[in-house]
């Protein structure tokens, strides 16, 4: 195990077995440096949806970590991942954070690439370098593979991961599938960004969070924006993949999707808080997709690392900025033959929920940042943070499609498995290292 994942008294940071977790893991400097490393260079991380990449030229620029990238449509129809980074003195070759161009070209010295990184041409080639630089070594550096899924464009830096939908697993690709099966998807132009003074992780394990519903977002409560039944409802289910995938939040029994179906065929009976969701998994054809379990979740999807994917048809990137800040893109999607009213709609409950202006997320970013602080401190930074609800008390259940799940209350489970996964690819050296020697997805009791 690398020195700087033991704790005091030679622990590991998470401690598995009690669900306990060591707040350092949110301030430390040389663990953040190690989650560039071994997190975020080696995984599968999600670039732009093809929509975003519709024609020869189209780029979208993302980050792999803190590495700047551009993805962008050769003129083959591929899509490359290239580094954002002239190797001639490291500037940006592109400013833009989307659009389409024929070329990109460093505006410091004019070097000048294709759609492919290759270095093409610079200035004074003949004159100043007398033909003596081999061009072919002096491209811009690429993502290792690219690789998609339901239009889902995702890259990794290490060419030794596994292909991308055995890395998604099937709860990976379930989370995606979610968003996918609802038509023929695309991006709404504007992807709305913003900055909070907290570490990435707490971005990311809050999604699974729904102890803190009835009090951080008691305002829109009491404002009737959503009702505490669709907020914080008790049924709960959770679903954990390889690798660090999971999804987590509300659920719905055997027993209450087969009276949502009779209530729904017969016209009677009283709206339940689900059935506006539930009711897109009335076509057989989105059943099929997301099988006898998925069909039931109506819980939040998280591609790890930090690829969330909400009911809201949206999705958000939490991009690392340092252990201290994280900066939050949201993607909005929309069928491509929504009306006018669907995307009014969509629109709206995508600026009102979630984003900077979003009632959700400004009660959640100031929970985020002061829990954040909290682990700077000379003393705080010291005292344990308990993630032990519901630790032992529940049971994976399988059905006989092979899809498994936990159907349960308000719990824990989801930020333990994300905490225990994030151990794991830490301790990790490479890729066959955490192949090897990951958790498979849990059994029996949790």
């Amino acid at each position: 195990m690398a020195e700087s994942l033991i704790a005091a008294g030679n622990q590991p940071w998470f401690d598995v077995a009690n669900g306990i977790l060591d707040r350092r893991i949110y301030s430390d400097h040389k663990i953040y440096q190690q989650e560039l490393e071994r997190i975020f260079a080696r995984a599968w991380n999600f670039m732009c949806h093809e929509s975003q990449l519709p024609e020869p030229g189209s780029f979208f620029m993302n980050y792999i970590g803190e590495d700047q990238v551009v993805a962008v449509r050769d003129r083959d129809g591929a899509v490359q991942v290239l580094l954002n980074s002239c190797p001639h003195r490291g500037n940006t070759v592109c400013r833009a954070e989307q659009g389409k161009t024929n070329s990109f070209l460093c505006s410091y010295h004019g070097w000048n690439f294709d759609l492919n990184g290759r270095l093409v041409g610079m200035p004074g080639e003949e004159t100043f370098y007398r033909d003596a630089i081999d061009k072919t070594r002096w491209g811009l550096a690429s993502a290792a593979q690219v690789q998609s899924y339901k239009g889902f464009i995702f890259a990794t830096m290490d060419p030794a991961a596994p292909p991308l939908e055995d890395y998604l697993g099937w709860v990976g690709r379930l989370g995606i599938d979610m968003l996918a099966s609802q038509g023929d998807m695309v991006v709404l132009d504007g992807v709305v960004k913003n900055r909070l003074k907290c570490n990435w992780k707490l971005a990311v394990d809050n999604l699974y969070d729904w102890y803190h519903v009835k009090v951080s977002h008691g305002s829109a409560l009491r404002i009737g924006m959503l009702t505490e039944e669709s907020m914080a409802p008790d049924d709960q289910m959770v679903i954990l993949g390889e690798y660090g995938h999971g999804i987590g939040g509300p659920g719905l029994s055997e027993a209450q999707f087969a009276e949502f179906q009779a209530r729904m065929a017969s016209g009677e009976g009283e709206a339940q808080w689900y059935d506006i969701q539930a009711r897109r998994r009335l076509d057989p054809r989105i059943q099929e997709i997301l099988g006898p379990v998925g069909t039931r979740s109506l819980g939040h999807p998280n591609i790890f690392p930090n690829l969330w994917i909400a009911l809201t048809r949206q999705v958000c990137l939490r991009i690392p900025r340092g252990p201290f800040e994280t900066e939050l893109w949201w993607f909005t999607f929309l069928p491509k033959n929504a009306n006018d009213e669907e995307r009014r709609t969509t629109v709206f409950m995508a600026n009102h929920l979630f984003g900077p202006a979003g009632l959700l997320e400004q009660d959640d970013g100031e929970n985020w940042s002061h829990s954040t602080r909290g682990a700077q401190g000379a003393v705080t930074r010291r005292l344990p943070l308990n993630f032990a609800m519901g630790k032992g008390l529940d049971r994976v259940e399988e059905d006989p499609s092979g899809q498994h799940r936990i159907e349960t209350v308000v719990n824990e489970h989801g930020q333990r498995w994300t905490y225990q996964s994030w151990q794991e690819w830490m301790q990790a050296e490479s890729w066959e290292d955490l192949m090897a020697n990951h958790s498979p997805a849990p059994k029996g009791e949790v």
